[in-house]
């Protein structure tokens, strides 16, 4: 009798807490839809601060606009430095074409590079010469003070996607030929000046131009993908300027023709000298194992083309929305859980690399770290990034999302951990994206964990590329019904992640043979943060 009461009791208590579990993942669901803050998030963040490049001082209102909103909410927040970068802060940029007849140009001073004067650099433009290196370096003689093109133009300004829609199968061929043709008359023209493409804009800088004018289409309509003048070799010291490809390409043509080409740059900049960078890190303490971890990552940065929307202001509103509920709804976790608002990441992973190396005892006790870094559609994909058992542990807390959600999503275990992100697909190794903030902890040999989205042409291996890294990261981008389904599912796995009763164990897999060199494929490395960025970060 006693036996058999036993058991009757131990049935209802897993009952209970299996119900109780129910309850606290639908009342998670239900505060997701019937009070979500993420429009306000992103207006906040995306219109009000800004583009958040590392150093600028939208970059540090970001930061504190990050903890003083973890605050409101009454969770402990902080700004932990790692390093410092160089201060800079964009101003106006106006480049107009004078003759052969008037237009204002769409683009912008890229980031980092120098100012003109107060009034701009009116001055002639010359592209490349080409023809020997005899002449190349007589053309040398004649740039001073002038306006450098040194890129070709495109071919044409209609995406692959609209020339597959409408023409003939042969003009799509041939439109991709003319592509190639360019190209490699291009490579043809540099190898007859004598020089790599590096060390030409070398000797271009040296003979003292009035600027660099620049562009990198993303074979999207209206968009470029923008970089600092480093991506093309310039150093800061000469102001350089993106404009688009339209333009860019009326440019070059009218150069090309003879005409005379007037062009004023006006682009006006501050050097703010040494400035510190940071994580923004929020936590609710755990209460009965507060030594043990769930991470949500997503780095806080953007790049200078844009507002960084997709990129990655999506992922940090997402994990900020995750942590109001969780604060909500479960404000007493098992675990501790981290929310980690990462700086630097497009200079190269600092942030979060600099936390990997100050915090081994956070590392070491980590259950999960989820990852949110591209773009605006739902979860598509998790990868076990090489974990034998992640499989079990995301397996079963998946279960419990709601099926919506959860049925989109496709699983690939154990996956595999090599630093650029893949995913293997009937034993061929794909890829995926580039790599993000999981990098360091997986190196570490502790399971991270990227939440790969659905596209929405973000770009990267997409055919489609108008957003990742472009002037047209916007507010706008933003799909908030696909995003809230991210809240909801990330928000599901922290909470379960946090309750379950033991560590995710770190077996590793036996890396598979890479299919193009034949051997072995390596556990990735640790990534040495740039913790001084003042110099060099060009």
């Amino acid at each position: 009798m006693k036996t058999r009461l036993l058991l009757l009791l131990l049935g209802f208590t897993s009952f209970t807490f299996s119900q109780s579990k129910l309850e606290k993942i639908d009342e998670i669901v239900n505060e997701a839809n019937n009070n979500s803050q993420l429009e306000i998030l992103a207006h906040e963040l995306i219109d009000q601060i800004g583009t958040r490049l590392t150093g600028t001082p939208q970059m540090f209102q970001a930061h504190e606009w990050v903890v003083n909103k973890y605050q409101s909410w009454n969770i402990n927040s902080e700004n932990e430095q790692f390093g410092q970068w160089r201060g800079w802060e964009r101003g106006i940029s106006h480049i107009d074409m004078l003759s052969p007849w008037v237009k204002s140009l769409e683009g912008q001073q890229l980031s980092w590079s120098a100012s003109t004067k107060k009034n701009g650099a009116k001055a002639e433009v010359t592209i490349l010469e080409t023809k020997s290196k005899e002449a190349f370096e007589n053309w040398l003689k004649t740039i001073k003070g002038k306006h450098v093109m040194v890129l070709p133009a495109e071919i044409s300004g209609r995406p692959d996607h609209d020339i597959e829609r409408w023409a003939k199968t042969e003009t799509l061929e041939n439109i991709r030929k003319l592509r190639m043709e360019n190209q490699s008359n291009f490579g043809r023209q540099l190898r007859r000046t004598g020089y790599d493409f590096f060390d030409m804009i070398k000797e271009i800088e040296n003979a003292k131009p009035a600027s660099f004018i620049t562009s990198y289409w993303s074979e999207g309509f209206g968009t470029n993908i923008i970089f600092s003048p480093g991506a093309f070799g310039i150093s800061p010291n000469t102001p350089t300027v993106d404009i688009s490809m339209e333009d860019y390409g009326l440019l070059y043509r009218l150069a090309e023709s003879g005409q005379n080409l007037v062009v004023n740059v006006n682009v006006q900049s501050k050097e703010l000298g040494k400035v510190p960078t940071y994580n923004s890190l929020g936590r609710i303490e755990g209460v009965e194992k507060p030594n043990e971890y769930v991470i949500l990552s997503a780095h806080l940065d953007s790049t200078g083309g844009a507002t960084g929307a997709t990129d990655n202001g999506t992922g940090t509103i997402t994990m900020m929305e995750v942590m109001r509920i969780l604060k909500k709804i479960y404000p007493n976790p098992k675990r501790t859980i981290i929310a980690a608002h990462w700086g630097a990441e497009e200079q190269g992973l600092n942030g979060s690399s600099a936390f990997v190396e100050d915090h081994p005892e956070i590392v070491e006790n980590l259950q999960a770290l989820f990852n949110q870094d591209n773009g605006t559609g739902r979860v598509a994909k998790i990868n076990g990034h090489g974990f034998t058992e992640a499989y079990r542990f995301i397996g079963e807390w998946l279960e419990h999302v709601p099926s919506d959600i959860k049925d989109e999503i496709e699983t690939i275990f154990p996956g595999v951990p090599i630093p650029r992100y893949t995913y293997e697909e009937n034993g061929v190794i794909r890829p995926a994206g580039g790599s993000s903030d999981w990098r360091n902890f997986v190196a570490s040999g502790v399971p991270g964990f990227n939440l790969t989205s659905f596209d929405f042409s973000y770009g990267g291996y997409s055919k489609y590329h108008y957003t990742w890294h472009t002037n047209r990261d916007t507010f706008d981008k933003i799909v908030f019904d696909d995003v809230r389904s991210n809240v909801i599912l990330i928000a599901i796995l922290t909470y379960l992640a946090s309750e379950e009763d033991e560590l995710m164990p770190r077996t590793r897999r036996v890396m598979p043979i890479d299919p193009q060199t034949g051997e072995r494929m390596e556990w990735p490395t640790l990534r040495v943060p740039n913790r001084d960025g003042t110099e060099d970060n060009w």
